[in-house]
């Protein structure tokens, strides 16, 4: 059947609440640009009229606008274009809460469940060692050799005795944080594909567990059916004169069987000729009172 106005717009609005989750952080930077792809497609493509807005709440907001920002200096100006499109359309309704509250309700806020695969990783070195915090370090030695060398005696060359850091402290600074970048993402690809290797044998476990349950029960109703077939009840002793015997063959029930229906046949006969007779003496007596009176013996003793 057709979809009426309300249902459309309630699950628009649910779609795009739940598209908009992977727009935020802390998922990475792929899946938040391909979060804003699929919010543009449907905010596009959505038969509402009105069209449903993206709920945006304003503690959000600077992390959209931080977004903006690196997708630019990414140069994914696509992605850019699209977000600017959605602005000048006025995609975005900006709300104080991230959710819609109701009040005087004991209907319970589900919690958003985050994907580990999709998260950004929390690397506290990334986010201290930045590309800007390694250029400023990078400007502060050159600086740090220079006075050095003005303060030496040979303007050429630093003294040996005022070299207290080694001159290569930012390219080695960087070198490391790179190998421990490296190492964070090798570390995540093993806990996902052990997380994928033990949920194969979960799954399999399942399997057996289930079909093990199912005949478990089958042999319990097969037992229960053995029991109420075999087992023969026993008769009260008021009435035990009535419980049958069960005959060990099938020649001995035939045999009582006929034995009861010849007994039958041969009390018909007998029954209708009793009935004959009686038919008989009713007509003779029917004659005998149309002819002349009957007289019994009783009523000639008491003439004479």
């Amino acid at each position: 059947g057709r979809i009426r106005a309300l249902e459309r717009n309630k699950f628009t609005k649910k779609t795009l609440e739940l598209v908009q989750q992977y727009f935020l952080p802390p998922y990475a930077f792929q899946i938040r640009v391909g979060a804003l792809y699929l919010l543009y497609g449907l905010y596009s493509t959505q038969l509402c009229q009105p069209k449903q807005k993206i709920r945006i709440a304003l503690k959000d907001w600077p992390e959209v606008q931080r977004f903006q920002q690196d997708l630019i200096e990414s140069q994914h100006y696509d992605a850019a274009y699209i977000f600017r499109k959605l602005r000048v359309a006025r995609a975005f309704h900006f709300t104080a809460m991230p959710k819609l509250l109701n009040y005087r309700t004991k209907k319970k806020i589900q919690e958003n469940e985050f994907k580990e695969e999709f998260k950004d990783p929390s690397n506290r070195v990334n986010s201290l060692i930045t590309n800007d915090v390694l250029e400023e370090l990078m400007n502060i030695h050159d600086h740090y050799q220079k006075m050095k060398c003005v303060i030496s005696a040979d303007k050429s060359q630093p003294d040996k005795a005022l070299s207290l850091i080694k001159d290569e402290f930012v390219v080695n600074l960087k070198d490391i944080t790179l190998e421990h970048q490296e190492w964070q993402q090798k570390r995540m690809k093993l806990f996902l594909n052990a997380k994928d290797a033990d949920e194969i044998p979960n799954r399999e476990e399942e399997g057996t567990s289930l079909a093990s349950e199912g005949s478990e029960r089958a042999n319990a109703l097969a037992k229960i059916k053995y029991r109420s077939y075999s087992a023969v009840a026993e008769a009260s002793k008021s009435r035990r004169h009535r419980q049958v015997k069960l005959e060990s063959s099938d020649s001995g029930s035939d045999y009582g069987k006929s034995q009861s229906r010849s007994r039958k046949n041969s009390k018909r006969p007998q029954v209708a000729r009793n009935r004959a007779g009686e038919m008989r003496t009713m007509k003779e007596t029917v004659t005998r009172h149309v002819g002349m009176p009957v007289i019994t013996e009783e009523d000639t003793s008491d003439e004479e």
